[in-house]
């Protein structure tokens, strides 16, 4: 019975893709969606869905991606799609990884791997729905893949300050005043850092972000690949949110990545590696970015004096220089271990 408990149907050996030239050109998130102009949640969805490929069921937590992508009789997606309720992606990824392995098992529909993609935004991952997707990683016999896209506020709502909100932000909730000008002094959640540390039986979680697209796409693969809930973690810059030209996303994703500030890592089967840019950080073939680059192209930023991006800077900088893992686990590396007591 223990056996059966945790057997998983095979999944779709999506092999890692070998430069830019050799991803597909079909498309499953097509044109005639809403999204903001320079909307990086809007390349998220079309790069997760392409690295996916056809055999796919995607559903969308309420949020940005949702209301922006469908209509009333209309949709951008070319896979079957459907929408759930707002922290409730992690239980509907799962029940439908279930519900397809119940119809398999009666013979009720051929049995092939489909890959089953839950998304979120961060107010309906990181904060309402965390017990969600924390219980979906505590079943290894199901097949989902569950994508947080981190615009770092609730976008789609007006610009509230989320759990993902990084320190000093303006949002409507965190406008700044003559009286407090620094509203948010949250640091940000570390949604991955915590959920790989603290459900070491799930097979993958990582960090993305769509400037890297190849590489985003090739992480996607690899947890659909590999089987048992997984999860991703997606920065997305938002012009709106952040409130910067639209043709600027591209660079905020490479500078927060740049900066040090969003470090790009995977934990693949209990073993965890940084990867791309933020390897050649760490391994000091490359030096990172001022964090005052990210900050100043920025108007949710504008507020910050000199003092204000001297402390962010020196947060990103103890991440680096004291964390066990930058981005990971903050756990200092000098950590002082008591002598055992003589026997």
């Amino acid at each position: 019975m223990m056996a059966d408990a945790v057997e998983t149907l095979p999944t779709q050996q999506l092999e890692a893709f070998k430069g830019v030239k050799k991803v597909p050109l079909e498309e499953y998130f097509t044109s005639g969606h809403r999204t903001c102009q320079g909307c990086e949640s809007a390349l998220v969805m079309k790069l997760m869905v392409k690295a996916a490929g056809p055999r796919t069921i995607v559903l969308g937590s309420t949020g940005c991606m949702y209301v922006a992508n469908t209509t009333y009789y209309s949709t951008s997606w070319v896979v079957p799609w459907m929408h759930t309720q707002l922290g409730s992606s992690g239980s509907a990824g799962l029940g439908t990884a279930a519900a397809l392995k119940a119809l398999m098992r009666k013979g009720k529909m051929k049995e092939e791997p489909i890959n089953v993609i839950a998304f979120c935004g961060d107010g309906g991952g990181a904060d309402m729905g965390l017990s969600a997707i924390s219980a979906t990683l505590t079943h290894p016999q199901y097949n989902v893949l569950i994508l947080l896209y981190d615009n770092e506020s609730y976008a789609n709502t007006d610009i509230q300050a989320s759990g993902m909100t990084p320190y000093g932000a303006h949002t409507t909730f965190s406008p700044p005043g003559k009286v407090k000008r620094i509203m948010h002094t949250r640091w940000k959640k570390n949604v991955a850092g915590m959920l790989a540390a603290g459900h070491p039986e799930s097979k993958y979680i990582g960090t993305v972000c769509a400037s890297y697209a190849v590489e985003m796409m090739n992480r996607v693969r690899k947890a659909l690949t590999i089987g048992g809930p997984t999860f991703i973690h997606s920065l997305d810059p938002c012009p709106k949110g952040w409130d910067y030209d639209p043709m600027l996303s591209h660079e905020l994703g490479e500078l927060a990545v740049n900066c040090g500030i969003w470090p790009l890592y995977d934990v693949e089967n209990h073993r965890l590696r940084l990867y791309g840019r933020t390897k050649a950080l760490a391994e000091k073939r490359a030096r990172r970015q001022p964090v005052r680059d990210f900050l100043v192209r920025q108007g949710r930023f504008a507020h910050l004096t000199a003092d204000d991006i001297d402390y962010f800077q020196a947060k990103i900088d103890e991440m680096w220089d004291k964390w066990l893992l930058p981005g990971v686990l903050p756990i200092w590396k000098d950590l002082e271990v008591d002598n055992p007591p003589a026997s």
